[in-house]
């Protein structure tokens, strides 16, 4: 995968599958600490201690439809390439934790790309599914969350093009003025 943003889709598409009703987003670029952090947790079905620790296999995967997961594999792998590392939290019946971490500054990590397209993407194509997403700069966050939004916008629903074209630009603004240098 060119970015990590893609990579952030995949997971959240293994979040969808496992039945989640509420997926959180956090994203922490954090320069300063030479640190980036992407995490999702959900309130999906779960796993067990036993496929937890199988999830980076390759040819470990809960779906019927196919008998290789490559997702987690390699965004693990493209994690520890750039000097992180990946963890996932789960409980069977609860839902799952799962957090990357990438050295900032490291040659080998990808470029974030364009995750408030990703974020617009996964809430347009999932009525069905709220999202909350969290953008750190430096200590400083921006949130948005599909609850607020179905309140702000009414009858109006998140998928109309109109909708999710504001709320891309209103991520995207918020996300730039996060990086801005505040001078006192």
């Amino acid at each position: 995968m060119n970015d990590l943003a893609l990579h952030l889709l995949d997971i959240v598409q293994n979040s969808l599958v496992a039945g989640a009703s509420f997926i959180t987003i956090e994203v922490d670029e954090n320069p300063a600490g030479n640190l980036l952090t992407i995490s999702v947790k959900d309130n999906g079905r779960g796993m067990s201690p036993e496929q937890v620790q199988k999830l980076s296999d390759p040819f470990f995967t809960s779906r019927t439809t196919r008998k290789v997961g490559l997702g987690v594999p390699l965004l693990k792998h493209t994690a520890e390439q750039s000097g992180g590392g990946l963890e996932v939290v789960s409980v069977p019946g609860k839902g799952t934790c799962l957090t990357t971490r990438f050295q900032y500054d490291h040659l080998d990590r990808p470029p974030l790309g364009d995750v408030a397209n990703a974020v617009v993407l996964m809430i347009s194509a999932n009525p069905g599914v709220d999202f909350a997403y969290k953008y750190t700069y430096n200590g400083r966050s921006y949130n948005v969350d599909t609850l607020q939004l179905k309140e702000v916008m009414g009858d109006l629903p998140l998928n109309d093009l109109y909708v999710m074209e504001m709320i891309e630009e209103m991520i995207k603004e918020n996300q730039s003025d996060l990086k801005v240098c505040q001078i006192r």
